[in-house]
């Protein structure tokens, strides 16, 4: 590939990364905003993310624009060490992920979810006290299992429902506790539990408490995690494969800057 082309390429690659650099940026300032504290706990990895963009895209920028060897060096192994880190996460994430499936549940449309199924990476970090107390202040505050008495009118409407993980496993007890279900967001209680299990301890109709303290709730996080690390990994694929064309068009646009100054 000849000097004006590599040259070319890089910089405006560059370029266009800046921006999309400034944008993230923004973004994580947009997210400082607001006052939800789930929120609000992205902030420093999105203006992180946004500030190592564009320091990188700086660097490969000016490589390109002076034909300056010393900076193509320096984003070319910036660059292999985020092709090295994407390639190990991207592993990690495959291999952590590669177990655990829900268990259909005879009379249910959904799956019922349990802990010991899951990576036990996994497991230590949603049995972590801190890090369940941060993630169960974000579950309470969402509309999972407030809005399903309201999607759901009637007893024959829930029981008929495709619920999702988070929803069948921290909005209501395990099915094998044996709760009659007298709507969408109450449970009578007064019987006794089927079986032994403390989730079925742990279960209060309260919109503050549910199932939240429960290994199915944390199995339910853990499946959402677990679906969520899988698309990562795949854009991830994508991601590595781009940026590999980019880091052989950055090795070409090098040479020819060693080269032009080996002329003079």
């Amino acid at each position: 590939m000849s000097t004006g082309v590599s040259n070319f390429v890089i910089r405006w690659i560059n370029l266009l990364t800046m921006f999309v650099a400034v944008g993230v940026i923004g973004f994580g300032v947009w997210i400082s905003t607001h006052h939800d504290g789930c929120r609000k706990s992205l902030t420093l990895p999105v203006l992180g993310l946004g500030a190592v963009i564009f320091v990188i895209s700086v660097v490969g920028f000016l490589g390109a624009q002076k034909n300056n060897s010393i900076l193509l060096w320096m984003y070319l192994i910036i660059l292999f060490l985020i092709l090295l880190g994407i390639l190990v996460f991207t592993v990690l994430a495959f291999i952590i992920t590669n177990n655990a499936t829900g268990h259909n549940v005879a009379g249910l449309r959904f799956k019922e979810y349990r802990l010991q199924d899951y990576n036990k990476w996994f497991r230590n970090e949603l049995n972590n006290t801190h890090n369940w107390k941060r993630l169960r202040s974000c579950l309470v505050k969402s509309d999972d299992c407030n809005n399903l008495s309201k999607r759901y009118k009637t007893l024959k409407q829930y029981k008929s429902a495709k619920l999702t993980p988070i929803e069948a496993g921290c909005c209501r007890p395990p099915s094998q506790c044996g709760y009659p279900a007298v709507n969408a967001s109450y449970y009578d209680l007064s019987f006794h539990p089927i079986s032994p299990i403390e989730d079925c301890k742990l279960y209060r109709n309260s919109k503050a408490t549910k199932c939240y303290n429960c290994d199915s709730c944390k199995a339910a996080v853990a499946e959402y995690m677990k679906t969520e690390w899988r698309v990562v990994a795949i854009f991830n694929v994508v991601l590595f494969v781009v940026l590999f064309v980019i880091y052989f068009v950055g090795c070409c646009a090098r040479r020819n800057a060693e080269s032009s100054r080996s002329k003079f």
